[in-house]
C-alpha cells in the first residue's frame, strides 16, 4: 500500500521428487491439514548440513532426502512428521517433528535421537520449526492447530545449558521462525493471522514490544518458512498465493517470486552456501525451486 512494486525475480526448477517416491495415499497428516486428499509427498524443512548437503523433509511419510539436481537419496524414514530442520557443527542436524518434539538426526547413519519431548512434562501441541542461536541455543515454533480462533502458539528457547524459556504464548498459528545476522532480533510467521513478528531476545527471556515486521496479503494461508540472507533480508514463503516475498532489514518488500508455474504451496526456503541461490520447497508440485538473488 505504501511502497513501490516489489522487483520480480525469476524462478527456476532445481529438482523433482522422483515417481520412485510418489505413492498417492490417505494419511492421518494428510487427513488433518490436507483436506484428506491423496498425496504422495508434502516438502518442508529445506538445509545444508555441515558436510554440505541439502536436505529437505517429506512431512507426511516421515522421510528426510539428501537432495541434488538428479538425486534423491533417502537419509532415514520413521514414524513422525518431520518439519523444520537445522544443522548442528558437529554434523547432527536437528529435527522439529510435530508429533515427537525436538530430534537429533545423524545424516550419516540415520539414527534419530530424541532431545526434547514436552516443556515441564507438558506436551507440545505440535513443533512446526526452528532455528539455530549464535550462542548454541535453539529456538522453535510450536504451531499445532492454533490460528485466529486459538492464538495460543507458543515460541520456546532451548539453552545451551539445557534451560527452556517459552517466549510468546498467543501466537495465531506460529510456523516459519529466523533469526537477523546477529542473532538480536527473532522473526516468526505467524500463518493464520497472515503476518511476520519481530522481538528482541534477551537472555532474561522477557517479550517486551514485539511488533508487526511485515504483514502478508490475505487469502487461504499466510506465512510460512523464512531465511535470512547475509544482507539481513527476510525471504518469505507464502503458500495459497504461491510466492515467496523478500524484505529489506527495514521490512520494506523490495522482491517477489512467483511460483505458481509449478504450484502455489512454496512452503520453505534457505540460501545455498554460495549466499545468493534461495531454494524453496514447494509442496504441492513435490518439487525445490531455485532463484539467484542479487547482492545490492
Amino acid at each position: 500500500m505504501y511502497f513501490a512494486p516489489p522487483k520480480d525475480l525469476p524462478v527456476q526448477l532445481f529438482a523433482r521428487l522422483p515417481d520412485r517416491h510418489r505413492r498417492p495415499r490417505r494419511t492421518a497428516w494428510a487427513d488433518s491439514n490436507r483436506g484428506g486428499v491423496e498425496i504422495d509427498s508434502f516438502l518442508e524443512g529445506p538445509c545444508f548440513d555441515s558436510a554440505g548437503r541439502f536436505l529437505v523433509t517429506d512431512i507426511p511419510y516421515g522421510r528426510i532426502f539428501a537432495v541434488g539436481p538428479d538425486s534423491w537419496e533417502e537419509i532415514v524414514a520413521y514414524d513422525g512428521w518431520p518439519n523444520g530442520l537445522a544443522p548442528q557443527a558437529e554434523g547432527a542436524v536437528l529435527i522439529a517433528d510435530y508429533r515427537h518434539g525436538l530430534l537429533s538426526l545423524d545424516p550419516s547413519t540415520g539414527a534419530i535421537t530424541p532431545l526434547l519431548e514436552h516443556a515441564l512434562t507438558e506436551g507440545f501441541k505440535g513443533l512446526n520449526d526452528l532455528v539455530l542461536a549464535p550462542d548454541g541455543g535453539v529456538l522453535f515454533t510450536d504451531q499445532g492447530q492454533t490460528g485466529l480462533q486459538d492464538p495460543s502458539g507458543r515460541v520456546y528457547r532451548l539453552g545451551a545449558d539445557g534451560r527452556i524459556d517459552r517466549l510468546i504464548s498467543n501466537g495465531p498459528s506460529p510456523n516459519g521462525i529466523a533469526l537477523n545476522r546477529a542473532g538480536t532480533h527473532c522473526y516468526v510467521a505467524m500463518t493464520r493471522s497472515c503476518e511476520v513478528w519481530r522481538f528482541a531476545l534477551r537472555s532474561d527471556a522477557l517479550v517486551a514490544k514485539a511488533n508487526c515486521f511485515a504483514r502478508l496479503p490475505a487469502g487461504t494461508s499466510g506465512p510460512d518458512g523464512m531465511a535470512v540472507d547475509a544482507m539481513d533480508r527476510l525471504f518469505v514463503a507464502n503458500p495459497g498465493h504461491g510466492m515467496v516475498w523478500g524484505f529489506d532489514a527495514h521490512g520494506v518488500p523490495i522482491f517477489a517470486l512467483d511460483c505458481r508455474a509449478w504450484g502455489r504451496m512454496p512452503t520453505n526456503c534457505c540460501f545455498a552456501p554460495d549466499g545468493t541461490t534461495l531454494l524453496i520447497t514447494e509442496s504441492q508440485s513435490g518439487s525445490i525451486l531455485a532463484a539467484s538473488i542479487p547482492r545490492g
